[in-house]
Formats: structure tokens, sequence, C-alpha cells
């Protein structure tokens, strides 16, 4: 499993011209899943996502996590993080996760999220998604359920 992570101030997905979801002060979460991953990767990833300190506390130091600061997460599937360059031109997704079982994963960290009452809007997987995001930091982190 990997994710994108961005500290964000606001921002929000639009799909077929409609805002689907947006968040205030929080995480936009670009999600994508691989062969083997498992809903306990998931648990993992998500521990290590809503503890992560990276929001600026009172000396400006990144010391806060999501929870700390009662931050909302919008969270994207973007299979395309799988992509594989190595040959050619043009990018194979041949490490991506199907479909079915991505799309099960997804619904899952989703569920889990908001069982954890963290406010978590999303896209819609599959879909043609329209993403504004506001940057806060600039502060952006790759995670790889690989390396945690």
């Amino acid at each position: 499993m990997k994710v994108v992570l961005q500290r964000s101030k606001k921002s929000k997905v639009t799909i077929n011209g409609t805002i689907h979801g947006s968040i205030d002060s929080g995480l936009v979460l670009l999600s994508s899943f691989t062969d083997g991953d498992t809903e306990n990767t998931v648990n993992k990833m998500i521990d290590k996502i809503i503890n992560l300190r990276i929001f600026e506390d009172e000396n400006e130091k990144m010391n806060l996590s999501l929870i700390d600061i009662n931050g909302s997460i919008l969270n994207i599937s973007q299979f395309t993080l799988y992509a594989n360059c190595q040959n050619g031109r043009r990018p194979s997704f041949k490490d991506a996760l199907n479909p079915r079982d991505a799309s099960n994963l997804y619904d899952y960290m989703n569920k889990r999220l908001k069982e954890l009452n963290i406010k978590t809007e999303t896209g819609i997987f599959g879909s043609d998604m329209k993403l504004e995001i506001y940057n806060d930091g600039p502060v952006t982190i790759i995670l790889d359920s690989k390396e945690i």
C-alpha cells in the first residue's frame, strides 16, 4: 500500500462538476493498493497517518498529529501510484491491485477512519475526479507499507 499525504488548509474533490467531498484543516490522502495488501495493512497505515506529527504546535514545530488538531481527511483512491515506468514510455500498472479488491480495501479504509472518529471525506473509486489541494507548508510525505 502506498499513500501520498499532503497537509492541507482546505481541499475538495469534484466529480462531474459537483463537489463530492471537502475538508478544512487536515490531510489529503492519495491511496493505492497492491497484491498482498490486507485489512491489517490498512490498519497499520491508518495508525501511522493519524499519529504522524506533522502539524505545527505553538512554537511552529511539527509536533502535533491529525488527532491532536482534530483534523479531517480527504481520501482519494489513486491506482497510478503503482505506475511502473521502467520499460518504454507508457506506464504499466501491473503492480496495482485489481479494481474489485482495491475498491474493497479503499472502502474498508474509509470505514475504519470514520470508526476512529476522524472526519473523512472521499472521492468515488474509479471516477474521473478533479482535486483542489491547498497544500499547507507545503508538506507532502510518501508512505509505503513495506517501510513501516
